[in-house]
Protein backbone atom coordinates (compact mmCIF):
# COMPACT_ATOMS: atom_id res chain seq x y z
CA UNK A 1 0.00 0.00 0.00
CA UNK A 2 1.18 3.06 -0.76
CA UNK A 3 0.78 7.23 0.24
CA UNK A 4 0.68 9.20 -3.13
CA UNK A 5 0.67 13.15 -2.66
CA UNK A 6 1.21 14.47 -6.30
CA UNK A 7 -0.33 17.37 -7.06
CA UNK A 8 -1.75 17.71 -4.04
CA UNK A 9 -1.04 21.16 -2.31
CA UNK A 10 -1.03 20.22 1.71
CA UNK A 11 -1.79 24.48 2.57
CA UNK A 12 -4.97 24.07 0.83
CA UNK A 13 -6.29 21.78 3.79
CA UNK A 14 -6.58 22.76 7.03
CA UNK A 15 -6.68 21.01 10.31
CA UNK A 16 -10.33 19.75 10.98
CA UNK A 17 -12.18 21.24 14.04
CA UNK A 18 -11.98 19.42 16.92
CA UNK A 19 -13.24 19.05 20.38
CA UNK A 20 -10.88 20.31 22.92
CA UNK A 21 -8.50 22.76 20.31
CA UNK A 22 -8.66 25.61 23.00
CA UNK A 23 -8.61 23.98 26.35
CA UNK A 24 -5.95 25.40 28.13
CA UNK A 25 -3.85 23.36 30.98
CA UNK A 26 -1.95 24.59 33.51
CA UNK A 27 2.36 23.72 33.23
CA UNK A 28 4.60 22.95 36.39
CA UNK A 29 6.85 25.86 35.40
CA UNK A 30 3.62 28.20 36.07
CA UNK A 31 0.96 29.86 33.63
CA UNK A 32 -1.02 27.70 31.14
CA UNK A 33 -0.95 26.72 27.37
CA UNK A 34 -3.42 25.44 24.81
CA UNK A 35 -2.99 21.72 24.97
CA UNK A 36 -1.33 19.84 22.19
CA UNK A 37 -3.14 16.78 21.58
CA UNK A 38 -0.47 14.58 19.70
CA UNK A 39 -1.86 10.98 21.20
CA UNK A 40 -4.23 10.08 18.50
CA UNK A 41 -2.57 6.39 17.82
CA UNK A 42 -4.87 6.18 21.57
CA UNK A 43 -7.44 7.73 21.31
CA UNK A 44 -8.33 10.46 18.48
CA UNK A 45 -10.05 13.75 19.41
CA UNK A 46 -13.98 13.34 18.45
CA UNK A 47 -14.27 15.70 14.91
CA UNK A 48 -16.96 18.93 15.97
CA UNK A 49 -19.39 17.79 12.71
CA UNK A 50 -19.54 14.38 14.78
CA UNK A 51 -20.25 16.43 18.16
CA UNK A 52 -23.11 18.40 16.00
CA UNK A 53 -24.66 15.46 14.71
CA UNK A 54 -24.99 13.96 17.23
CA UNK A 55 -26.41 16.86 19.55
CA UNK A 56 -29.11 17.81 16.54
CA UNK A 57 -30.15 13.92 17.04
CA UNK A 58 -30.13 13.10 21.17
CA UNK A 59 -33.64 14.86 21.23
CA UNK A 60 -35.02 11.84 19.09
CA UNK A 61 -33.26 9.05 21.14
CA UNK A 62 -35.17 6.07 21.00
CA UNK A 63 -34.76 2.55 21.02
CA UNK A 64 -33.76 0.83 17.92
CA UNK A 65 -35.44 -2.33 16.52
CA UNK A 66 -38.14 -2.48 19.69
CA UNK A 67 -40.63 0.30 19.10
CA UNK A 68 -43.78 1.65 17.12
CA UNK A 69 -43.14 5.19 17.56
CA UNK A 70 -42.09 7.50 16.18
CA UNK A 71 -38.46 8.29 17.96
CA UNK A 72 -38.35 4.33 18.14
CA UNK A 73 -38.70 4.18 14.13
CA UNK A 74 -36.38 7.71 13.60
CA UNK A 75 -33.83 5.93 15.67
CA UNK A 76 -34.10 2.64 13.79
CA UNK A 77 -33.48 4.46 10.07
CA UNK A 78 -30.89 6.32 11.83
CA UNK A 79 -28.75 3.16 12.84
CA UNK A 80 -29.44 1.39 9.40
CA UNK A 81 -28.59 4.10 7.36
CA UNK A 82 -25.69 4.55 9.84
CA UNK A 83 -24.82 0.21 8.52
CA UNK A 84 -24.83 1.78 5.02
CA UNK A 85 -22.43 4.69 5.51
CA UNK A 86 -19.96 2.74 6.79
CA UNK A 87 -20.16 -0.49 4.03
CA UNK A 88 -20.07 2.30 1.42
CA UNK A 89 -16.94 4.26 3.40
CA UNK A 90 -15.11 0.93 3.58
CA UNK A 91 -16.03 -0.37 -0.24
CA UNK A 92 -18.02 -2.97 1.35
CA UNK A 93 -18.76 -5.85 -1.65
CA UNK A 94 -22.43 -6.52 -1.97
CA UNK A 95 -22.27 -9.89 -0.19
CA UNK A 96 -20.55 -8.23 3.01
CA UNK A 97 -21.93 -7.61 6.02
CA UNK A 98 -21.38 -4.51 8.88
CA UNK A 99 -21.30 -5.86 12.54
CA UNK A 100 -20.98 -3.38 14.88
CA UNK A 101 -19.21 -3.74 17.80
CA UNK A 102 -17.46 -1.95 20.75
CA UNK A 103 -13.93 -1.48 19.71
CA UNK A 104 -11.45 -2.90 17.33
CA UNK A 105 -10.70 -5.68 20.29
CA UNK A 106 -14.30 -6.62 20.86
CA UNK A 107 -14.55 -6.82 16.66
CA UNK A 108 -11.91 -9.45 16.48
CA UNK A 109 -12.60 -11.35 19.58
CA UNK A 110 -16.04 -11.56 17.73
CA UNK A 111 -14.39 -12.84 14.47
CA UNK A 112 -12.05 -14.96 17.03
CA UNK A 113 -15.42 -16.90 18.18
CA UNK A 114 -17.28 -17.46 14.63
CA UNK A 115 -13.85 -19.34 12.67
CA UNK A 116 -14.26 -22.78 12.13
CA UNK A 117 -13.17 -25.35 15.33
CA UNK A 118 -10.15 -26.55 13.06
CA UNK A 119 -9.12 -23.27 11.85
CA UNK A 120 -4.98 -22.41 11.79
CA UNK A 121 -4.40 -18.60 12.64
CA UNK A 122 -1.78 -16.91 11.74
CA UNK A 123 -0.60 -13.67 13.43
CA UNK A 124 2.68 -11.68 12.85
CA UNK A 125 4.15 -11.05 16.45
CA UNK A 126 4.21 -7.60 15.67
CA UNK A 127 0.13 -6.78 15.93
CA UNK A 128 -1.26 -4.52 18.48
CA UNK A 129 -2.43 -7.44 21.57
CA UNK A 130 -6.36 -6.60 20.14
CA UNK A 131 -4.79 -8.17 17.04
CA UNK A 132 -2.44 -10.74 18.84
CA UNK A 133 -4.26 -12.31 21.42
CA UNK A 134 -7.87 -13.20 20.53
CA UNK A 135 -7.28 -16.60 19.09
CA UNK A 136 -6.42 -18.97 22.40
CA UNK A 137 -9.11 -21.62 21.46
CA UNK A 138 -7.19 -21.69 17.93
CA UNK A 139 -4.31 -23.90 16.37
CA UNK A 140 -1.86 -20.42 16.19
CA UNK A 141 1.41 -19.42 14.57
CA UNK A 142 2.94 -16.41 15.68
CA UNK A 143 5.57 -14.93 12.87
CA UNK A 144 8.44 -13.43 13.34
CA UNK A 145 8.83 -9.42 12.79
CA UNK A 146 9.79 -8.66 9.07
CA UNK A 147 12.15 -6.29 8.26
CA UNK A 148 10.96 -5.19 4.89
CA UNK A 149 7.00 -5.46 3.21
CA UNK A 150 8.72 -7.96 0.67
CA UNK A 151 9.66 -10.72 3.42
CA UNK A 152 6.26 -10.15 5.48
CA UNK A 153 4.97 -11.69 2.23
CA UNK A 154 7.53 -14.03 2.01
CA UNK A 155 7.18 -15.23 5.48
CA UNK A 156 3.46 -15.72 5.48
CA UNK A 157 3.80 -17.68 2.04
CA UNK A 158 6.46 -20.23 3.90
CA UNK A 159 4.08 -20.30 6.81
CA UNK A 160 0.95 -21.44 4.65
CA UNK A 161 2.39 -23.60 2.22
CA UNK A 162 4.33 -25.70 5.74
CA UNK A 163 0.59 -25.67 7.06
CA UNK A 164 -1.02 -29.33 7.87
CA UNK A 165 -3.40 -30.73 7.69
CA UNK A 166 -4.45 -28.35 4.81
CA UNK A 167 -7.95 -26.80 6.02
CA UNK A 168 -9.28 -23.63 6.76
CA UNK A 169 -6.81 -20.65 7.83
CA UNK A 170 -6.93 -17.21 9.10
CA UNK A 171 -4.19 -14.61 8.77
CA UNK A 172 -4.29 -11.35 10.96
CA UNK A 173 -2.51 -8.60 10.09
CA UNK A 174 -2.34 -4.68 10.91
CA UNK A 175 -2.78 -2.08 8.33
CA UNK A 176 -0.57 0.52 9.47
CA UNK A 177 1.51 -0.12 13.13
CA UNK A 178 0.28 1.30 15.87
CA UNK A 179 4.17 1.77 17.47
CA UNK A 180 5.95 2.74 14.30
CA UNK A 181 3.02 3.88 11.90
CA UNK A 182 4.70 1.78 8.34
CA UNK A 183 1.67 0.83 6.39
CA UNK A 184 1.89 -3.21 5.82
CA UNK A 185 2.01 -4.19 2.16
CA UNK A 186 -1.78 -5.42 2.78
CA UNK A 187 -3.03 -6.37 -0.94
CA UNK A 188 0.03 -8.53 -1.37
CA UNK A 189 -0.20 -10.37 2.26
CA UNK A 190 -4.42 -10.97 0.87
CA UNK A 191 -3.16 -11.94 -2.61
CA UNK A 192 -0.69 -14.65 -0.89
CA UNK A 193 -3.19 -15.94 1.84
CA UNK A 194 -6.15 -16.12 -0.72
CA UNK A 195 -3.24 -18.09 -2.84
CA UNK A 196 -3.08 -20.75 -0.19
CA UNK A 197 -6.86 -21.46 0.89
CA UNK A 198 -6.36 -18.97 3.61
CA UNK A 199 -8.75 -16.19 4.42
CA UNK A 200 -7.57 -12.32 5.71
CA UNK A 201 -8.70 -10.25 8.38
CA UNK A 202 -7.20 -6.53 8.57
CA UNK A 203 -6.87 -4.44 11.79
CA UNK A 204 -7.31 -1.20 10.21
CA UNK A 205 -7.37 0.56 13.39
CA UNK A 206 -4.56 3.00 12.82
CA UNK A 207 -5.00 2.97 9.39
CA UNK A 208 -8.92 4.07 8.78
CA UNK A 209 -8.29 7.05 10.54
CA UNK A 210 -5.40 8.08 8.41
CA UNK A 211 -5.94 6.81 5.04
CA UNK A 212 -8.42 5.46 2.63
CA UNK A 213 -9.71 1.52 3.02
CA UNK A 214 -11.15 0.03 0.75
CA UNK A 215 -12.34 -3.75 1.16
CA UNK A 216 -12.52 -5.07 -2.35
CA UNK A 217 -9.66 -2.82 -3.56
CA UNK A 218 -7.40 -4.66 -0.94
CA UNK A 219 -9.27 -7.88 -1.39
CA UNK A 220 -9.45 -8.83 2.35
CA UNK A 221 -12.37 -10.83 4.08
CA UNK A 222 -12.87 -8.63 7.24
CA UNK A 223 -11.84 -5.27 8.29
CA UNK A 224 -11.87 -4.14 11.78
CA UNK A 225 -11.83 -0.75 13.30
CA UNK A 226 -12.96 1.77 16.67
CA UNK A 227 -14.99 4.41 16.23
CA UNK A 228 -12.12 6.54 18.83
CA UNK A 229 -9.61 5.95 16.64
CA UNK A 230 -11.47 7.94 13.62
CA UNK A 231 -12.19 10.70 15.84
CA UNK A 232 -16.07 9.33 16.98
CA UNK A 233 -16.74 8.82 20.98
CA UNK A 234 -15.39 5.91 23.11
CA UNK A 235 -17.77 2.75 23.06
CA UNK A 236 -17.94 1.59 19.04
CA UNK A 237 -16.49 -0.38 16.45
CA UNK A 238 -16.80 -2.26 13.37
CA UNK A 239 -16.70 -5.59 12.04
CA UNK A 240 -17.37 -5.70 8.10
CA UNK A 241 -16.85 -8.60 5.69
CA UNK A 242 -17.50 -11.89 4.97
CA UNK A 243 -21.19 -13.32 6.34
CA UNK A 244 -20.45 -17.06 6.05
CA UNK A 245 -18.20 -17.74 9.12
CA UNK A 246 -20.37 -14.80 11.11
CA UNK A 247 -23.83 -16.56 10.25
CA UNK A 248 -22.51 -19.95 11.29
CA UNK A 249 -21.36 -19.21 14.56
CA UNK A 250 -23.44 -19.54 17.01
CA UNK A 251 -24.10 -15.61 18.32
CA UNK A 252 -20.93 -13.75 19.88
CA UNK A 253 -24.12 -12.94 22.39
CA UNK A 254 -27.01 -14.42 23.46
CA UNK A 255 -30.18 -12.32 23.96
CA UNK A 256 -32.74 -9.74 22.46
CA UNK A 257 -31.86 -8.97 19.05
CA UNK A 258 -29.83 -11.80 18.42
CA UNK A 259 -33.20 -13.91 18.26
CA UNK A 260 -36.16 -14.47 15.81
CA UNK A 261 -38.32 -16.52 17.34
CA UNK A 262 -37.87 -18.68 21.01
CA UNK A 263 -40.24 -20.97 22.00
CA UNK A 264 -40.62 -23.73 24.77
CA UNK A 265 -40.30 -27.36 23.77
CA UNK A 266 -42.52 -29.93 25.67
CA UNK A 267 -39.26 -31.03 27.26
CA UNK A 268 -39.24 -27.87 29.47
CA UNK A 269 -36.48 -26.62 26.88
CA UNK A 270 -36.19 -23.60 24.53
CA UNK A 271 -35.92 -23.55 21.07
CA UNK A 272 -34.17 -20.79 18.94
CA UNK A 273 -33.66 -19.11 16.14
CA UNK A 274 -31.01 -17.04 15.68
CA UNK A 275 -31.13 -13.65 12.57
CA UNK A 276 -28.52 -14.66 10.07
CA UNK A 277 -28.26 -10.80 9.52
CA UNK A 278 -25.65 -8.74 11.21
CA UNK A 279 -27.99 -8.89 14.08
CA UNK A 280 -27.29 -12.03 14.96
CA UNK A 281 -24.07 -10.45 16.50
CA UNK A 282 -25.74 -7.67 18.31
CA UNK A 283 -27.66 -8.60 20.63
CA UNK A 284 -29.28 -6.41 23.09
CA UNK A 285 -29.96 -2.61 22.87
CA UNK A 286 -27.70 -1.12 20.01
CA UNK A 287 -25.90 1.52 20.97
CA UNK A 288 -27.51 3.89 18.27
CA UNK A 289 -25.10 6.82 19.08
CA UNK A 290 -21.65 5.34 19.12
CA UNK A 291 -22.66 3.87 15.26
CA UNK A 292 -24.28 7.28 14.33
CA UNK A 293 -21.20 9.15 15.63
CA UNK A 294 -18.82 6.89 13.43
CA UNK A 295 -20.82 7.17 10.45
CA UNK A 296 -20.63 10.94 10.96
CA UNK A 297 -17.24 10.66 10.92
CA UNK A 298 -17.04 7.96 7.45
CA UNK A 299 -18.95 11.60 6.43
CA UNK A 300 -16.69 14.11 7.57
CA UNK A 301 -13.52 12.43 6.52
CA UNK A 302 -15.13 11.52 3.02
CA UNK A 303 -16.51 15.40 2.15
CA UNK A 304 -13.36 17.06 3.65
CA UNK A 305 -11.51 14.68 0.47
CA UNK A 306 -9.44 12.08 1.90
CA UNK A 307 -6.67 12.92 -0.04
CA UNK A 308 -6.05 16.60 0.84
CA UNK A 309 -6.04 14.91 4.66
CA UNK A 310 -3.68 12.62 3.74
CA UNK A 311 -1.65 14.61 1.90
CA UNK A 312 -1.51 17.06 4.69
CA UNK A 313 -0.94 14.27 6.77
CA UNK A 314 2.12 13.23 5.13
CA UNK A 315 3.86 16.75 5.20
CA UNK A 316 3.66 16.32 9.18
CA UNK A 317 4.75 13.16 9.04
CA UNK A 318 7.98 14.84 6.98
CA UNK A 319 8.50 17.76 9.36
CA UNK A 320 8.22 15.44 12.60
CA UNK A 321 10.80 12.63 11.44
CA UNK A 322 13.02 15.57 9.84
CA UNK A 323 13.06 17.40 13.00
CA UNK A 324 13.64 14.43 15.36
CA UNK A 325 16.94 13.88 12.63
CA UNK A 326 18.48 16.66 13.96
CA UNK A 327 18.30 15.80 17.38
CA UNK A 328 21.46 12.91 17.31
CA UNK A 329 20.27 11.35 20.72
CA UNK A 330 16.91 10.38 19.34
CA UNK A 331 16.26 6.71 17.94
CA UNK A 332 13.41 6.71 15.56
CA UNK A 333 12.05 2.94 16.13
CA UNK A 334 11.50 1.23 12.47
CA UNK A 335 10.64 -2.17 11.23
CA UNK A 336 11.07 -1.31 7.39
CA UNK A 337 13.29 1.56 7.34
CA UNK A 338 13.34 5.77 6.97
CA UNK A 339 11.57 5.20 3.54
CA UNK A 340 8.54 2.93 3.95
CA UNK A 341 5.55 5.23 3.53
CA UNK A 342 4.14 5.95 6.97
CA UNK A 343 0.75 7.60 8.62
CA UNK A 344 1.24 9.97 11.69
CA UNK A 345 2.17 7.65 14.60
CA UNK A 346 6.08 7.68 14.95
CA UNK A 347 8.22 5.94 18.35
CA UNK A 348 11.50 7.17 19.33
CA UNK A 349 13.84 6.66 22.38
CA UNK A 350 16.34 9.23 23.58
CA UNK A 351 20.03 8.59 24.62
CA UNK A 352 20.00 9.10 28.59
CA UNK A 353 16.21 9.20 28.89
CA UNK A 354 13.78 7.35 30.71
CA UNK A 355 10.69 7.68 27.88
CA UNK A 356 8.31 8.11 30.66
CA UNK A 357 10.31 10.69 32.32
CA UNK A 358 10.66 12.25 29.06
CA UNK A 359 7.19 12.15 27.96
CA UNK A 360 6.14 13.93 31.86
CA UNK A 361 8.40 16.78 31.27
CA UNK A 362 6.45 16.95 27.40
CA UNK A 363 3.07 17.35 29.40
CA UNK A 364 3.94 18.93 32.47
CA UNK A 365 6.77 21.33 31.01
CA UNK A 366 4.74 22.18 27.63
CA UNK A 367 1.35 21.26 27.91
CA UNK A 368 1.73 18.02 24.82
CA UNK A 369 0.49 15.32 25.63
CA UNK A 370 1.96 12.12 23.84
CA UNK A 371 2.48 8.04 24.95
CA UNK A 372 5.21 6.18 26.63
CA UNK A 373 5.08 2.57 27.20
CA UNK A 374 5.29 -0.53 24.78
CA UNK A 375 1.77 0.53 23.20
CA UNK A 376 -0.11 -2.72 24.11
CA UNK A 377 2.04 -4.52 21.22
CA UNK A 378 4.87 -5.89 23.56
CA UNK A 379 6.84 -8.24 21.33
CA UNK A 380 7.51 -5.20 18.44
CA UNK A 381 8.43 -2.73 21.16
CA UNK A 382 10.89 -5.12 22.93
CA UNK A 383 12.26 -6.04 18.92
CA UNK A 384 12.30 -2.73 18.15
CA UNK A 385 14.62 -1.93 21.12
CA UNK A 386 16.74 -4.92 20.94
CA UNK A 387 15.87 -6.15 24.40
CA UNK A 388 14.86 -9.92 24.95
CA UNK A 389 11.47 -10.67 24.99
CA UNK A 390 11.50 -12.00 28.57
CA UNK A 391 12.76 -8.63 29.87
CA UNK A 392 10.30 -6.42 32.05
CA UNK A 393 8.29 -3.45 30.68
CA UNK A 394 4.62 -3.39 30.86
CA UNK A 395 2.30 -0.75 29.07
CA UNK A 396 2.26 2.78 30.86
CA UNK A 397 4.39 1.90 33.55
CA UNK A 398 8.10 3.07 34.08
CA UNK A 399 10.25 0.19 35.43
CA UNK A 400 13.57 3.12 35.84
CA UNK A 401 13.42 6.27 37.38
CA UNK A 402 14.08 9.12 35.41
CA UNK A 403 17.25 9.75 34.02
CA UNK A 404 17.62 5.73 33.72
CA UNK A 405 16.99 3.69 30.56
CA UNK A 406 14.12 2.22 30.18
CA UNK A 407 12.24 -0.48 28.22
CA UNK A 408 9.40 1.73 26.96
CA UNK A 409 9.49 4.02 23.99
CA UNK A 410 7.81 7.43 23.59
CA UNK A 411 5.00 7.98 21.05
CA UNK A 412 3.99 10.97 18.58
CA UNK A 413 1.08 10.98 16.90
CA UNK A 414 -1.15 13.10 14.59
CA UNK A 415 -3.88 13.59 11.82
CA UNK A 416 -6.92 15.57 10.62
CA UNK A 417 -7.18 17.88 13.73
CA UNK A 418 -3.25 18.78 14.10
CA UNK A 419 -2.56 22.02 14.23
CA UNK A 420 0.78 22.94 12.56
CA UNK A 421 1.75 24.74 15.81
CA UNK A 422 1.55 21.83 17.92
CA UNK A 423 3.95 20.37 15.65
CA UNK A 424 6.52 23.00 16.03
CA UNK A 425 6.07 23.61 19.80
CA UNK A 426 6.55 19.29 19.87
CA UNK A 427 10.17 19.60 18.23
CA UNK A 428 10.65 22.53 19.89
CA UNK A 429 10.15 21.17 23.12
CA UNK A 430 12.57 17.85 22.34
CA UNK A 431 15.64 20.43 21.11
CA UNK A 432 15.12 21.71 24.78
CA UNK A 433 14.78 18.79 26.89
CA UNK A 434 17.54 17.15 24.92
CA UNK A 435 19.97 19.87 25.42
CA UNK A 436 19.25 21.71 28.49
CA UNK A 437 17.36 18.90 30.60
CA UNK A 438 13.95 19.23 32.35
CA UNK A 439 12.58 22.26 34.35
CA UNK A 440 11.76 20.40 36.98
CA UNK A 441 12.48 16.85 39.21
CA UNK A 442 10.26 14.25 38.78
CA UNK A 443 9.13 11.20 40.76
CA UNK A 444 7.76 7.88 40.02
CA UNK A 445 4.47 7.74 41.51
CA UNK A 446 1.74 4.54 41.28
CA UNK A 447 3.78 3.57 38.24
CA UNK A 448 3.60 7.02 36.25
CA UNK A 449 6.50 9.09 35.98
CA UNK A 450 4.81 12.69 37.57
CA UNK A 451 6.33 16.09 38.50
CA UNK A 452 7.63 16.47 42.23
CA UNK A 453 5.94 19.79 43.29
CA UNK A 454 7.80 22.40 44.26
CA UNK A 455 11.26 21.16 43.33
CA UNK A 456 12.82 22.90 40.15
CA UNK A 457 15.52 21.62 38.49
CA UNK A 458 16.61 23.97 36.89
CA UNK A 459 17.22 27.59 37.58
Amino acid sequence: MSVSTAAIDPSVCAPLPVLGQDVTVPLVTGGEVTYAALDYAASAPALQRVWDDVAAYAPYYGSVHRGAGYLSQLSTDLFENSRRTVAEFLGCRAEDQVVFTRSTTDSLNLLAAAIPADCQVFVYETEHHASLLPWRDAQVTYLNAPRTPGQAVETLERALADRDPYGPALVCVTGASNVTGELWPVKELAAAAHAHGARIVLDAAQLAPHHPVDIAELDVDWVAFSGHKLYAPFGSGVLAGRADWLQAAEPYLAGGGASRKVARRADGGVDVDWHTTAARHEAGSPNVIGVYSIASACKALTEAGFDNLVAREQELVRRVREGLAQVPEVQVLSLFGDDAPRVGVISFVVRGWNSSHFAAALSAEYGIGVRDGLFCAHPLVRTLLGSDPQDPGECGAPEAEPGERSLNAIRVSFGAGTPDEHIERFLRAVTELVREGAQWKYRTEDGRCVPDRGTAARV
